[in-house]
Parts: C-alpha cells; structure tokens; sequence
C-alpha cells in the first residue's frame, strides 16, 4: 500500500471511533456529521481489510485488528501533536548545550569574551567550543555541524543567513621606542618595516605572496589604490602575535581598531590613526537555514547581537 495514497485523516477518526465505540459521539467529538462519520468508516473497512467495529448487545464492540491498532494509531497521532506543538522555549539557565562557533582570530579576541562573560551570567552550564577558520568549511555550518561563523566575508553560500555583527576601522600599534612616532607620515610609514595580520576566510589556509596584493587584504589594497607599497616583514594570523611583535621598535602592525584598543593599558605601545584612510570592513554572523527558526539558536543569535552592541 503506497501511504501517499491514504488520507492520514482516516487516522484521527479510527482514533476516536475506537475510544468513543459510537459513530454519533466519534461524530460530535470531531465536529463533523454522523453520515460524514460512517462514510469515515466505511473507508477505513476498506483500508484496514477487517470491520474494526462490530455491533453487539452491549453496543460497538472493537475487533482484535481494531484493539492491535489502537495503542499504535494513539502513538502515531501523538508523535504527530508533538511536532506540531510551538516549540518550547529555550531554558538557557539550565541548558548545558554546547555551541559550536567559527570565529577568526579577531572576533575570538574582541567578541567571544565579552559573549561568555554574558553567558556564564546567563547561561552558567552551557559550553561554547570555539574553532578557528582552518577547522571548518562552509559545507559543515550548511549543514549545522557548526552554529555560527564570525568572520569578515569576502562571499558566502547565497542560502545562509546573516547579520552584522559591527563595523570597524583601522588603527596601528607601534612601539613607544619606535622613532617612526616624532614624525608619522605616509612616507615614513612606507618606509618602516610591517606586520600584516589577517585570516579571513574558511578552509586550510596557504601562504601568503607579498606581491599578491588581492590577497594582502583591506591594508594593501588601500595602499595600491594610491600607488603605495609597504614593507612587509612578517605575516601571521593571529593578533596576540601581532601584538607582541609590535613591541620592537622597528615594527608596526596595522590592524583593526577594536583589536588595537585591547592594548589601550599597555605601557610598551601606543595607538595611532593611519597617516592614510582604508576603507572600515563589515564583522559579520553566519549560520545554516538550518537553524533558522531552533529556539537555542534564536536565543543566542539575540544575545552575540546585543552584546556586539555593548562592545567599545
């Protein structure tokens, strides 16, 4: 029997046809006609192959199919009520779920501690596994393995969701010792030696070509829109790295400014406007259609969203 074929409304009235035994009350309780009722009925003899209900002195009496169907007909049809019940609200106080978050190195240092300072609040016993843009690709967010991506995107899959997490700009650190400070200018910035930073997107990465400048990102790209050129001395992809790096005296490391004000107290840096303007890049959250409308994801979508909005 092909259940295409079968109207699962039949379902519902040999539910209550075998709980009420009389097809007037089945009829009533449905809110449907008695002949509406025993042509139901009828439909399921002829479904089931067997009477179902068999008149009596002591009124409709269930056959032995019928009595074999009613705990599993009852099952079914409550499964179904389930499913279509709103989904409950997500219990963040006592949810121990674990969120699966890509985040670049950039959101990871200015966003993700000011989210889990939100969650151990909030959320005391759910558990965040942050992984960096190397472990995942964007077939494993599509297909929900991963919750969310945090990242600055050059593109993405068309059916993914996303909002904007903030916009930034640009600022460089830069050693107090560092003499390019008495006189910070294009050409002296030019002619200091740099530390690029940057992984922006998904995947394994590969090394950089400093002649690649497509690739060197919003830094580089500016520079070439005025026929300029840095020295690049180092590349890496982490910003705590940059950080320290950016403490010798013949270094600067250009990167953006929310990620230069963590090092607003240190004594050994100071923070400075490029002598030149770049173009401010979008932080953006990614996740699977997937997800969409799952009450956990909902709630800790609103949460990154409000605590993005709280970060200076």
């Amino acid at each position: 029997m092909n259940i295409a074929r079968v109207d699962l409304n039949l379902l519902v009235y040999l539910d209550v046809l075998l709980r009420e035994r009389n097809v007037t009350k089945a009829a009533a309780h449905l809110g449907i006609t008695q002949p509406a009722m025993s042509n139901g009925l009828r439909r399921l003899r002829e479904l089931f192959d067997d009477p179902l209900l068999i008149r009596t002195s002591e009124g409709m009496t269930a056959t032995e199919r019928a009595q074999d169907l009613q705990p599993i007909v009852r099952d079914v049809l409550a499964k179904i009520e389930q499913a279509l019940q709103p989904q409950k609200a997500f219990d963040a106080k006592h949810s121990d779920r674990v969120f699966r978050i890509m985040a670049s190195d950039y959101a990871e240092s200015t966003l993700i501690p000011e989210v889990l300072k939100r969650l151990r609040h909030e959320a005391p016993t759910v558990i965040l596994d942050v992984l960096t843009p190397s472990d995942v690709s964007f077939l494993d967010v599509e297909q929900g393995r991963v919750d969310m991506a945090i990242n600055r995107f050059d593109d993405m899959p068309q059916s993914f969701h996303q909002t904007t997490i903030w916009r930034d700009t640009f600022s460089c650190l830069i050693s107090v010792e560092n003499p390019l400070l008495a006189d910070f200018t294009l050409a002296n910035y030019l002619q200091a030696q740099h530390i690029w930073v940057s992984k922006t997107g998904m995947g394994v990465g590969v090394g950089i070509t400093p002649q690649d400048v497509q690739r060197l990102g919003w830094v580089d790209e500016a520079l070439t829109k005025l026929g300029k050129k840095r020295n690049i001395s180092v590349f890496t992809r982490h910003y705590q790295v940059a950080t320290l790096l950016a403490q010798e005296k013949d270094l600067v490391a250009t990167l953006p400014t929310r990620a230069a004000l963590l090092q607003q107290k240190n004594n050994q840096l100071v923070i400075k406007q490029p002598p030149f303007e770049i173009p401010p890049f979008e932080l953006k959250m990614a996740w699977s259609p997937l997800l969409q409308h799952n009450s956990a994801h909902q709630w800790l979508r609103r949460l990154i969203v409000e605590v993005a909005g709280r970060v200076k």
